[in-house]
């Protein structure tokens, strides 16, 4: 008889406390079911305060959180928006939501994150040619923060805003500050994979107050006040559901523990694999704190014996969730033809970069079944070759 196959080991999947389950009962007692409500004012609250700003918005999406951001520092058709390149494709599509123009920058030569000198040197560019962006997104990568005292240091001197895209950093802090509050605009993102869910969802930070008022109007269908139904602006469907910010209440309680949980997988791959010839763990933040939400490793086959592909399919063949990193979004088919700087480090990382299962719950027996098959594929590459 065939043996059982084992549990499927996901990358990073939600993980329930049991507190969301007495917020949810609340919001179904109140019949606050549809969107907006108690639970949204709530959640909106907490997660300010938790993350040290002065107000947010809660919404649909994380993507809605950008767009929205860039809505409301008058990105227009034309503009050019700078835009961290080793990212997923939602911190970029909105610049097209608007018809702006993306402009890539390539990560640095020490860290995944946006190079600082190369942003700078677009920056200076672009004031040379009389024509400077009208924002700067810059992206948390894998919970990790960015370096903002250089960034922001570039930015100032041009007065260029920035979107902090910490969608993967909910928790990571850089300086005495947390991710989120760094920039003119934050966001974060509660999808299914990041450390804490609602399932779909996502918040704009901000200690402007009016900012926050006006994306809360513009998130609502921009509804003018009148009795019957005016709008005199475009409007966006893009607020949170009061049943959706009650599970992120109670997601939100447990998040020390998510992040303990989430170091400790990365300190046990470190400990199991650090040592071994040709791996080498995503750079950490010198002046901060990344959240752990993903262990990313890159693989260099000459040394390793296998091809970060060859240990993919080593662990899908055993039933484990691993996936590449991002493809850089200048090599995306979708931004063909935007201008970017720089290129090379990112696809580089991606030629050899993997994501390996970094969820909250997984288990002593887990882990060890993962750097078990990474070894292992190494020992099957040399034995296919022979």
């Amino acid at each position: 008889m065939d043996k059982p196959a084992l549990p499927r080991i996901y990358l990073s999947p939600p993980h329930m406390s049991g507190e969301e389950l007495e917020f949810v009962k609340n919001a179904f007692a109140s019949n606050w079911i549809a969107p907006l409500g108690p639970q949204v004012d709530a959640f909106e609250r907490e997660m300010a305060e938790y993350v040290g700003v002065s107000h947010a918005a809660a919404l649909a999406s994380g993507t809605a959180a950008i767009h929205l951001a860039l809505r409301l520092i008058g990105a227009e058709a034309g503009d050019e928006v700078l835009c961290s390149t080793f990212t997923f494709s939602a911190s970029a599509n909105p610049i097209l939501y608007e018809q702006a123009r993306p402009v890539f920058i390539d990560c640095g030569a020490t860290s995944w994150n946006i190079d600082p000198t190369l942003l700078r040197e677009e920056l200076d560019a672009c004031a040379r040619r009389g024509r400077l962006p009208r924002a700067v997104i810059v992206v948390d990568l894998y919970g990790e923060p960015a370096d903002y005292h250089e960034i922001q240091e570039a930015c100032s001197r041009y007065g260029v805003p920035i979107i902090e895209d910490a969608a993967e950093a909910l928790g990571a802090t850089y300086g005495k500050r947390r991710a989120g509050a760094h920039g003119h605009l934050g966001i974060l993102s509660f999808n299914g994979n990041k450390i804490i869910t609602t399932s779909g969802g996502g918040m704009l930070l901000s200690d402007n107050r009016q900012l926050i008022e006006r994306a809360r109007f513009l998130a609502s269908q921009a509804r003018d006040r009148a009795p019957h139904y005016q709008h005199s602006c475009l409007g966006f469907n893009y607020r949170m559901s009061n049943v959706l910010a009650a599970i992120g209440r109670g997601q939100l309680r447990a998040l020390p523990q998510r992040i303990a949980a989430r170091r400790r997988n990365f300190e046990f791959y470190s400990r199991e694999l650090g040592e071994v010839p040709g791996i080498q763990f995503m750079p950490r933040q010198k002046l901060g704190n990344g959240n752990y939400w993903l262990t990313c490793i890159t693989i260099d086959p000459a040394e390793f014996g296998a091809t970060r592909e060859e240990v993919r399919l080593m662990l899908e063949a055993h039933n484990v969730e691993a996936r590449p990193v991002w493809k850089p979004l200048h090599m995306q088919p979708v931004f063909a033809g935007f201008r970017v700087r720089g290129g090379e480090r990112s696809a580089a990382i991606f030629e050899r970069g993997l994501c390996l299962p970094s969820g909250s719950n997984l288990s002593q027996g887990d882990l060890e079944r993962i750097s078990t098959l990474i070894l292992a594929a190494r020992q099957c590459a040399a034995a296919a070759r022979l």
